[in-house]
């Protein structure tokens, strides 16, 4: 370990965000697998009767234990460093995997029962930010951070392999493809991740530093913009097969296809986000990000024609959304203290997976009564709004005094 620090080149940053994103993006692959199956759920009948909002439950699931195993997964990251977390979440993922393959697809409890532990998955999140994070010095980490992100993606490779293998390989496929490649990145991890040079372990309880983490003011603001720009891409991701399919009648491969054409839009404008944010600060950035989230969600309550306004308007939203989750971490890594920033990632995270556990929910129960699915998008319209007032309000009144004294500390410390 001290041999390989004391040889750090200055290509050991980058092979780190390499190999870290490779494992963002596996285990965001597990994260996903039941999204796309939940219409075949629904249709099949070995599930017995399922209505919108069971499914819209079971897709659900994994998305709030992802998110709010964040908290103590992030924590633990400060203190051991994501050297030790990621093969330790990438191994325990495998368990609810297998689980679920083998013995679960004829139930529909044993299905919650797998996707809740599923969630361990989505935690992988809250470890690879503090790890990036420290490998980079602050002008760069919104692209490095950003280019971490875009592992989300891991959700387009579930949308596009699961369907056809679980059709056509078989029920057991997917879930086993999964396994094993969970379990080559946890010895890959082991064998080549290092956690950066200088890093200090947290001290102090859980709890404590908990409370002091939650109490930054970048942290409840980092909540509320990641809980709208990576809430709504979780959300769409989750249910835009579902919707698709019941809106304007696709089948479930297409539906999914479709999804993954969304999921890739905002994976690539992740880093995009990231990046513009080093140039032009994170604040311009988010500012147009929740603006065209607000005009492309009202576009779409309408259900206009799929293939013309609707895909710009889905497109559209899912480059903003994407655009968004990067500016989100591009401001939460320039202002807040290095030692923090896994617990503060772990919060900020927790609120981005709830902000996509609601909005299935709401759009599934709104459908039930209403058949329509443009109430849900009118109230993330509004909700989208909103958040741009925030940003260009307090948010933006809390971040500039941060990063001058980010700014100072660093000349003090190099005086």
């Amino acid at each position: 370990m001290t041999h390989a620090r004391g040889n750090t080149t200055s290509a050991s940053p980058w092979l780190m965000l390499a190999v870290a994103t490779v494992g963002f993006a596996v285990n965001f692959w597990a994260w996903a697998l039941l999204s796309p199956l939940g219409p075949l759920f629904r249709t099949q009948g070995t599930l017995g009767a399922l209505t919108e909002s069971d499914v819209a439950l079971l897709v659900a699931v994994p998305v709030i234990v992802g998110s709010l195993g964040r908290i103590p997964i992030g924590a633990l990251t400060d203190r051991y460093g994501g050297r030790v977390m990621f093969p330790l979440v990438s191994a325990a993922t495998i368990v609810p995997i297998l689980f679920i393959g083998f013995f679960a697809l004829d139930s529909y409890v044993a299905l919650l029962i797998g996707g809740f532990f599923l969630g361990i998955g989505g935690t992988a999140f809250a470890v690879g930010v503090p790890f990036v994070n420290a490998w980079f010095p602050p002008e760069r980490r919104g692209l490095a951070v950003g280019i971490f992100g875009a592992g989300m993606g891991g959700t387009a490779i579930s949308a596009l392999t699961t369907v056809t293998l679980y059709g056509e390989a078989g029920h057991r496929v997917p879930f086993m493809l999964t396994a094993v490649c969970l379990a080559a990145y946890a010895v890959l991890a082991w064998l080549v991740l290092r956690d950066a040079p200088g890093r200090t372990p947290a001290q102090g309880g859980f709890g404590r530093r908990l409370v002091a983490n939650a109490k930054l003011p970048i942290s409840w603001q980092a909540c509320i913009l990641y809980a709208v720009a990576f809430g709504g891409y979780v959300a769409f991701s989750v249910y835009l097969p579902s919707y698709l399919k019941t809106a304007y009648d696709l089948d479930a491969a297409d539906a999914a296809n479709r999804m993954a054409g969304f999921v890739l839009v905002a994976v690539v404008m992740r880093p995009v986000g990231g990046w513009l944010s080093d140039k032009l600060g994170p604040i311009p950035v988010l500012a147009g990000c929740f603006a065209i989230v607000t005009v492309g969600a009202a576009v779409a309550s309408t259900t206009p024609l799929l293939e013309h306004v609707g895909t710009v308007a889905f497109l559209g939203m899912a480059a903003a959304l994407g655009g968004g989750s990067g500016a989100t971490f591009a401001l939460v890594a320039k202002v807040t203290d290095p030692g923090r920033v896994g617990g503060v990632t772990g919060l900020v995270g927790a609120a981005g997976g709830l902000g996509g556990f609601v909005p299935p929910l709401i759009m599934g129960y709104v459908y039930g009564r209403t058949q329509s699915y443009g109430i849900g998008l009118v109230l993330l319209s509004v909700t989208a709004a909103l958040t741009l007032v925030l940003t260009l309000t307090i948010v933006r009144r809390t971040a500039q005094p941060d990063r001058q004294n980010a700014r100072t500390a660093t000349s003090e410390g190099t005086a």
